[in-house]
């Protein structure tokens, strides 16, 4: 072998052993990067903004994939945990799906009905009853006959709210327009036989019927005497 089949050699090993170092150092960067992000899982975002109290099911959400390590510990990756759910808070378009952004939607116990009515939106709900909420149903009535005061009755206390549904426009009464409310929404209680009565009795027969809600962890029932309103009292 001469000297320039020797330099050929040396250059050809040369490369090889360049070639073995660079693909080592691709094996090393692709090494490091699994390592920093590691396997990667199936998520869920909100395809679009879901409003507080909705209803949840599945087309709500789209599936992603991203690195297991950067999800937070709360991360829903089984989508069947939407069931039954509804949202505690405005989901945004894009937000990952997160387990404290749910909670399971208010259910029937044993003993009690579902019963529901339509409230004076303006001045029954104003936007702050929710699923789950905890209120006391107040009616007023004229007097039965001429010169009897109207009153004002609490007709339910503590009673639990289930369901708020969608602002409902009303079809006007031409023989009552000046106090009759426009737009009301669909509310429905988890009430036993009793208050179920109590409910359908104001809806039918009372001027108008009212909502007030009770702070979280109050009890809002009512003394007695106090259940029953008219303006003498405060004379």
């Amino acid at each position: 072998m001469n000297s320039r089949q020797r330099r050929g050699v040396i250059l050809l090993l040369l490369s090889v052993l360049c070639a073995f170092g660079a693909f080592a150092g691709v094996l090393s960067v692709i090494s490091d990067v699994n390592s920093k992000v590691g396997p990667e899982v199936t998520t869920y975002q909100v395809k679009n903004d879901v409003a507080p109290y909705t209803a949840l099911s599945s087309g709500q959400f789209e599936k992603i994939s991203m690195p297991k390590r950067w999800l937070s510990a709360n991360a829903v990756t089984d989508l069947s945990e939407v069931d039954g759910k509804i949202a505690v808070t405005q989901l945004r378009k894009g937000s990952l799906l997160q387990s404290d952004m749910m909670e399971k939607r208010p259910a029937l116990r044993p003993g009690e009905q579902e019963i529901a009515i339509l409230i004076d939106a303006a001045t029954g709900v104003a936007g702050k009853i929710t699923p789950g909420a905890t209120v006391n149903v107040y009616a007023t009535f004229a007097g039965e006959s001429e010169g009897e005061p109207a009153q004002s009755k609490v007709i339910v206390s503590n009673a639990r709210v289930l369901d708020v549904g969608k602002l409902t426009a009303l079809e006007p009464d031409n023989d009552n327009k000046a106090n009759q409310a426009s737009e009301a929404v669909p509310i429905t209680f988890a009430l036993n036989t009793l208050d179920t009565q109590r409910i359908a009795y104001a809806e039918s027969f009372a001027e108008h019927v009212r909502l007030a809600l009770i702070a979280s962890g109050s009890d809002g029932t009512i003394r007695p005497g106090d259940r029953t309103y008219t303006l003498d009292k405060d004379k």
